[in-house]
């Protein structure tokens, strides 16, 4: 038999006056903590493990809008501020600072730690690559395909940042010189959004959202999709562990899946329904957390039912 999920959901809503907050983005801090966005209450929030003890940091605009979260070179937590255009950061200890971006209408979405000591973000609105130092200094990078809404963007196996782009079907890399490649996708509509980096295999999975698929490329551009049994799931954002798997979120279908380096595919629905699962990321004890943004996180393991 295969392997099966187990979900255990974690509820925010009697830690948080807001039970509407949305979490969003999530990942595991220099901490040893799990950090997460609250995208609606404008807020980011801290688990502390084991203990699962809360704590939020308010950004001050319930409107900012963060999204997807990332740890920086400098021990703090980086963040996209989506609907008031700025990059945000937060210290391990709930300090905070907030970068205005040039184009006041940026609307920054991705981000991820460079190889090159800064962060690197994607400006959906502005079609553009950001770079910002953890001083704050930022530089764009303009794509040369108008229209592409680039989303979700990570660190490559090869030294360069990899980023999806959402309305042109494609995925891109760009080095930190700012040479920028473009991918297309063999199926047309794919919209791919989140991306993640198998360091050890030397590739990168993406979910095509459009296309209800979880796709694969090398580095040297070789792209491989295998449609999920559900086309209409909506893969959203996807996370790799240590031993090589792909796990992703299946927002249209609240699901969690999973697909081991030998293709096996594994799925499992989220207890409650309509949890709307959007970031995940590989937690400090091993597990995988998801953010919901119906009001909690989830933990996944695997069961071995053989």
């Amino acid at each position: 038999m295969r392997d099966a999920l187990v979900i255990e959901e974690i509820g925010i809503g009697t830690h948080l006056a807001d039970p509407g907050a949305g979490p969003y983005g999530i990942t595991t801090g220099p901490d040893g903590a799990l950090w997460f966005t609250l995208v609606h209450a404008g807020s980011i929030g801290r688990l502390e493990l084991p203990a699962r003890k809360f704590s939020f940091h308010a950004l001050g605009s319930p409107d900012s809008g963060p999204t997807v979260i990332t740890p920086g070179p400098d021990g703090a937590l980086w963040f996209c501020r989506t609907q008031d255009h700025r990059i945000g950061r937060v210290g391990t200890h709930g300090d905070l600072r907030e970068f205005a971006l040039p184009e006041r209408e940026s609307g920054p979405y991705g981000i991820t730690a460079g190889p090159d000591g800064a962060l690197w973000f994607t400006e959906t609105a502005a079609n553009r690559i950001g770079r910002i130092t953890v001083d704050g200094e930022v530089t764009g990078f303009p794509l040369p395909t108008p229209g592409a809404f680039p989303s979700a963007i990570t660190a490559g196996p090869d030294g360069a940042l990899w980023f999806t782009q959402n309305q042109t079907d494609a995925v891109a890399r760009i080095t930190t010189a700012g040479e920028i490649t473009s991918f297309r996708l063999p199926t047309k509509g794919a919209a791919p959004v989140g991306i993640a980096a198998d360091m050890r295999r030397g590739a990168l999975w993406f979910a095509e959202i459009g296309a209800g698929a979880i796709g694969r490329i090398t580095v040297s551009g070789g792209i491989t999709e295998l449609p999920l049994p559900d086309a209409s799931s909506r893969p959203h954002a996807v996370t790799v562990d240590a031993a090589g798997a792909c796990w992703f979120t299946e927002w249209g279908a609240n699901r969690i899946g999973r697909i081991t380096p030998d293709g096996t595919l594994t799925e499992a629905a989220l207890p409650t329904p309509a949890g709307e699962p959007h970031g995940l990321t590989v937690g400090p004890d091993g597990a995988i957390w998801t953010a919901l943004e119906s009001g909690a996180l989830a933990r996944v393991t695997v069961s071995d039912q053989r």
